[in-house]
C-alpha cells in the first residue's frame, strides 16, 4: 500500500452540493430526510438544546467552583529526561522545545527531581524543585532560575 492509493472509506465522503428535496428519485425527496409532521420537520425548528420551554439541561446542571485568572501553568519536566543533552551543555527552554521533550512551554518551565541525572548540565529554566537543585550541583552542573 502507498500513501498515492490511500482513499476514504465507502459512503463516508458526501458531496456537499447534494439537493434535498428534489424528488424521489434522487432518494432524498418528498420529506427531504425531516420524516412525517412534527415541530423538526417544519422551517424555524428551535434551537439546540431547546427543550420547549423546560429548563434546559444545561440551566439544570449545578455550576461548581470557579477558576482562577492568575493561575499559571507550569510545565513540568524529570530530571531524568535531561539525559539526552550532551555531558556540559546549557539546557535553556529554547533547547527543550528543539530536542522534543516539551511542546509548548505556556507560562514556565519548572524541572523536578524524579529519577537520576548523570550528566554535568547548566540549566537555565522558570523554576526547579529542591531535589532537582540537588542532582544537578552534585554532578558539577548549574540550577539557573531564569
Amino acid at each position: 500500500m502507498n500513501l498515492s492509493e490511500l482513499r476514504p472509506a465507502c459512503g463516508s465522503k458526501q458531496n456537499d452540493n447534494f439537493r434535498k428535496g428534489r424528488g424521489h428519485g434522487s432518494g432524498n425527496g418528498k420529506t427531504a430526510g425531516k420524516g412525517h409532521k412534527g415541530q423538526k420537520a417544519r422551517s424555524g425548528a428551535p434551537r439546540v438544546g431547546f427543550e420547549g420551554g423546560q429548563m434546559p439541561l444545561y440551566r439544570r446542571i449545578p455550576k461548581r467552583g470557579f477558576t482562577n485568572r492568575n493561575t499559571k501553568e507550569i510545565v513540568a519536566v524529570n530530571v531524568d529526561v535531561l539525559n539526552r543533552f550532551d555531558n556540559g551543555a546549557i539546557v535553556t527552554v529554547d533547547s527543550l522545545i528543539e530536542a522534543g521533550i516539551i511542546k509548548n512551554p505556556r507560562d514556565g518551565v519548572k524541572i523536578l527531581g524524579n529519577g537520576e541525572l548523570t550528566k554535568k548540565l547548566d540549566v537555565k529554566v522558570n523554576a526547579f524543585s529542591a531535589s532537582a537543585v540537588e542532582k544537578i550541583q552534585a554532578l558539577g552542573g548549574k540550577a539557573e532560575v531564569v
